[in-house]
């Protein structure tokens, strides 16, 4: 079996609580490395459902991957966290992000993410240390500010969602892993890992963990898998790509690393929002791109590239209406090794 990185599961904020602690549950019992679990603005509030998911289970690790800093306030943020963490010893990982742009804007706040970011992860972090504070920061400030219980993890790790250069840059500056989000070809994740490591070593500061959250689809039948995958792939298209072709920088860098030309996207893309199926818009190359999909052997050997890519953990969404039998599915190629054949 080829070298693999940490596989975990991504459990969809669009879950309601009860079906969240299922696969959790199913999740655990398969040995999977973490549940991560993100939060964006108007759905479904986060720690509820990863307070009940910690007390189902007892082993799996807990990533946080993001809570906001704008609906959260950074002093909010340590104060759950370092509670979360007793109630869960060394399973947290907390992800930080400054969240979607347009949606934090609606809320009344002027958008800043780096700044935003900087602050949060500074008054966190010394909070947690136990420390009183007091800051001025460019987004967030306090004023002799400090936790009313001992944090038991004065070390929880923090990891950042970055994805454009200068946010990446501080990721390696001052966090200690990186989130990569849904969507991201390997050649653009292999660019932005370049960057963080190398921000972190300029720093003084060790390597740092990488996470990569990718749409799954993993069935007996590789046709069902891969068809189940363009699904996955259009809703997020459609979700995350701009109308027309005046793309952001950072969405043509992306797409620049699929080997799918800017063009033909948009073609798609205008295709999807009029309601074509995804089978017929959407070929090979967005699955071989953008998601992991196929049988659960043909699964782990383009897991294998994200190992080799440098990203030690792969947090999988899996996509259709059966994720549990396919988490189990999955596993069980894991424990039994290599095909025989």
């Amino acid at each position: 079996m080829p070298e693999l990185p940490q596989i975990a599961v991504r459990l969809p904020q669009e879950l309601d609580p009860s079906r969240a602690i299922e696969l959790a549950v199913a999740a655990e019992a398969g040995s999977f490395s973490a549940l991560w679990f993100a939060e964006n603005p108007f759905h479904r509030g986060i720690l509820p459902v990863v307070t009940a998911c910690a007390l189902k289970t007892e082993r799996i690790g807990l990533g946080i991957g993001i809570v906001n800093c704008y609906q959260h306030h950074p002093t909010l943020i340590a104060m759950e966290f370092a509670a979360l963490d007793e109630l869960a010893p060394g399973r947290t990982v907390l992800g930080i992000g400054s969240g979607v742009g347009a949606r934090i804007e609606r809320l009344g706040f002027a958008y800043r993410p780096l700044a935003s970011v900087a602050d949060t992860i500074h008054i966190v972090c010394t909070l947690l240390r136990g420390e009183e504070l007091t800051y001025r920061g460019r987004v967030f400030s306090v004023d002799l500010v400090a936790l009313h219980f001992g944090p038991p993890r004065p070390d929880m790790p923090i990891y950042l969602a970055s994805m454009g250069d200068r946010s990446l840059a501080l990721c390696g500056r001052v966090a200690d892993g990186l989130i990569i989000s849904n969507m991201c070809p390997l050649g653009y994740s292999e660019r932005a890992i370049d960057l963080v490591q190398n921000s972190s070593a300029a720093s003084g500061r060790p390597p740092l963990a990488i996470v990569q959250y990718v749409p799954c689809a993993i069935r007996p039948d590789r046709e069902e898998a891969r068809h189940l995958a363009m699904d996955a792939i259009s809703g997020m298209l459609m979700a995350f790509w701009p109308v027309g072709d005046d793309w952001p920088a950072l969405r043509q860098e992306i797409v620049r690393h699929s080997g799918i030309s800017k063009a033909e996207v948009v073609g798609a893309l205008d295709r999807l929002r009029r309601g074509e199926p995804a089978d017929r818009v959407l070929d090979g190359r967005y699955v071989d791109a953008f998601a992991i999909a196929g049988t659960a052997e043909d699964c782990l050997a383009q897991l294998s590239q994200f190992r080799d890519a440098g990203i030690g953990e792969v947090a999988l969404s899996f996509a259709g209406d059966q994720p549990a039998s396919d988490m189990a599915y999955l596993a069980g190629t894991l424990r039994a090794g290599p095909s025989s054949e």
